[in-house]
């Protein structure tokens, strides 16, 4: 008789989705069996392609929102470097590297509730200059966005929006008290309205339950997010989830092939703390995951590009432009 895992494998493989008490249930079965059913389940809907991003820092600090894990809040004192825009040379300087390693997609990200006309015009302008230097599509990661904010960055050429959900509906409150869950889900339903696509997902490792984080697939699925970065909580000193335990191996695994079994066609991304596991970070890859941010993150040190690129060719992936 078929394993629970099974079962759920040939009926995402023929086309079915699977719901929440299938997914639970999942959580008792052979943790290597699921994550080699997510291994194989990415290799059917999305083949062996590797998608490749990364994010400039292109305004650092003092962000009047009180997101508990997060280095860029003033109300938290976390001694990094805080500046209202990045230096265009070292913007364009650093576009100039990921392309030339051949990463498909850049955003440039900002600290803050949302933009002040000022972030915004400069960042339309930091837009133009990559496009005349280099070859990769544009993302942004720029807060809330109103209609003005949204026709401005289509209009520079953005053609996919980033706005984390960061955790589940139910667990959201925990995480941030200065905005809500909806107002992240109304952000990214204009961005759609205005043509981007959409890039959200959320921390894992900031004291939710397994449980907690299946709702979260399932919100994303619901939502039609095609492009899910999952970041493993980094315990920053001087935020308030500076104290919480490190997660194993073993739960980033199963979270990833949860993931993937509940999203089956979209870009699973490990992006910022994978660097916690060191070498272990690349089983992430062999249970679901299929696409990473690369180079350095906003607040914290990254892995690099050339070691990223050498163990997942090793590990049969490809990188080909579209």
């Amino acid at each position: 008789m078929d394993t629970i895992v099974q079962q759920a494998q040939q009926r995402i493989l023929a086309g079915e989705q699977i719901d929440r008490p299938t997914a639970l249930r999942l959580l008792d079965g052979d943790k290597e069996e699921l994550w080699q059913a997510a291994d194989g389940i990415r290799g059917h809907f999305l083949g062996d392609h590797f998608d490749l991003c990364s994010i400039i820092n292109a305004k650092s600090g003092n962000c009047t929102e009180n997101c508990q894990f997060c280095a860029q809040s003033a109300r938290h004192h976390t001694g990094i470097d805080s500046y209202q825009a990045i230096a265009e040379a070292e913007a364009l300087a650093q576009a100039k590297d990921n392309d030339d390693h051949g990463v498909h997609r850049i955003s440039l990200v900002t600290s803050g509730r949302s933009l002040s006309p000022e972030t915004l015009a400069e960042l339309t302008r930091l837009y133009a200059k990559m496009a005349e230097t280099t070859s990769m599509l544009f993302c942004a990661s720029a807060g809330f966005l109103n209609d003005e904010i949204a026709t401005d960055l289509y209009a520079a050429g953005v053609r996919r929006y980033h706005c984390n959900l960061e955790a589940s509906k139910n667990f959201f409150p925990k995480v941030c008290t200065t905005h809500t869950w909806e107002e992240k889900v109304e952000t990214l339903n204009l961005a759609r309205r205005t043509g981007m696509s959409l890039c959200s997902g959320g921390i894992i490792g900031m004291g939710e339950s397994m449980e907690d984080r299946i709702d979260m697939a399932f919100e994303l699925r619901e939502l039609g997010v095609k492009s899910i970065p999952i970041n493993i909580l980094t315990a920053i000193a001087g935020t308030p989830l500076a104290e919480l335990p490190p997660l194993t191996r073993d739960e980033v695994l199963t979270t990833v092939a949860l993931f993937r079994l509940i999203n089956p066609d979209a870009v699973i991304r490990m992006a910022g703390g994978r660097q916690q596991l060191g070498d272990e970070q690349y089983q992430c890859f062999a249970a679901g995951a299929n696409g990473a941010i690369v180079g350095n993150y906003l607040t914290t040190t990254g892995s690099g590009i050339a070691e990223d690129l050498r163990h997942l060719s090793a590990m049969g992936f490809t990188f080909e432009r579209g």
